[in-house]
């Protein structure tokens, strides 16, 4: 069972273990909730209550990537084979109602996070990079291709500035290493989507990026980010964190069921939940500074 479904996951919001690798709402629950709509549902849940499919749905799965990842659960690819099966029965949804639909596409760290774990040095990384850019490419064509008009995808997030990156220098310095692996991949999306771009005839943009990479570092330096400095710790530091480096967010002792993580008392203010996810309160930070590109968007999601 993934850890996110396991407490103190969705202690904020629902109020118990959800799915979702956070405390409470991260990004998708925002963007529903500035469309006006409900959060989509998740794809296994397709078949639980038909009135809530007009809210769309989720196909992401935790952990996963354009590749295959460390995780055993469909990559991008399969997901869009599942998305594809939907429209092709036309039960769920019409070929009409995708005229009105918007698809958020969000993935990619978690392909360079297998990247890193498994070669000692980054030496292919340009290589690896472009290469997740090609099969990125092919599958916006295909989502697109199918029948959604609008896709927004996001660019990755700063990387070095994962508690999982700056626990070496206890919370205070973000890597330069991974923000420049974020800086690279971003750079290759911003060219990919503006060929993809280029290529329609629409008078508005197909494919729209969401820039998570400046949205994150803008709510740092409001909340005083300076490498080095103390102040950093309580920004870079997750809320969410095992009591030794051999535990996890939502780790337990399996001999007697002891938690064996500690959750901060500032849950509301802080921006990261556990090594790698921000908490509610940093997703809604995050989407507050992602609303100039929001406003851009005039479609409904399905």
């Amino acid at each position: 069972m993934a850890p996110s479904w396991k407490e103190p996951y969705g202690m904020t919001f629902p109020g118990k273990p959800s799915g979702r690798f956070s405390d409470g709402r991260v990004l998708t629950d925002h963007i529903a909730s500035f469309l006006k709509i409900g959060s989509p549902v998740p794809y296994q849940w397709r078949r639980s209550n038909a009135t809530i499919l007009k809210h769309g749905m989720n196909f992401a799965y935790g952990g996963t990537g354009v590749f295959t990842t460390y995780v055993t659960a469909p990559n991008m690819t399969t997901q869009i084979n599942y998305f594809q099966q939907i429209v092709d029965d036309e039960v769920m949804y019409t070929k009409h109602d995708l005229k009105s639909s918007i698809a958020l596409v969000s993935l990619g760290g978690n392909d360079y996070g297998t990247y890193l774990a498994a070669n000692s040095d980054t030496k292919g990384i340009y290589a690896f990079a472009t290469s997740i850019m090609k099969q990125l490419e092919l599958n916006l064509r295909r989502i697109h291709g199918l029948g959604v008009p609008k896709i927004v995808v996001t660019a990755i997030e700063p990387l070095g500035c994962l508690p999982s990156f700056t626990a070496s220098s206890s919370y205070t310095n973000c890597s330069e290493t991974g923000n420049l692996l974020a800086m690279l991949h971003n750079q290759l999306l911003n060219q990919t989507v503006a060929k993809l771009n280029e290529e329609q005839t629409g008078t508005s943009a197909t494919f729209v990026i969401l820039d998570l990479y400046e949205a994150f570092m803008s709510v740092f330096k409001k909340q005083g980010y300076e490498p080095g400095s103390s102040k950093s710790e309580n920004i870079l530091k997750p809320c969410c964190m095992g009591v030794t480096s051999e535990y996890n967010c939502g780790s337990v002792e399996k001999s007697n069921g002891t938690s064996m993580y500690t959750v901060c008392r500032n849950i509301n203010s802080t921006f990261f939940w556990d090594t790698v996810h921000p908490a509610q309160s940093g997703w809604h930070a995050a989407y507050t500074a992602l609303k100039p590109t929001l406003s851009k968007l005039n479609h409904h999601a399905i």
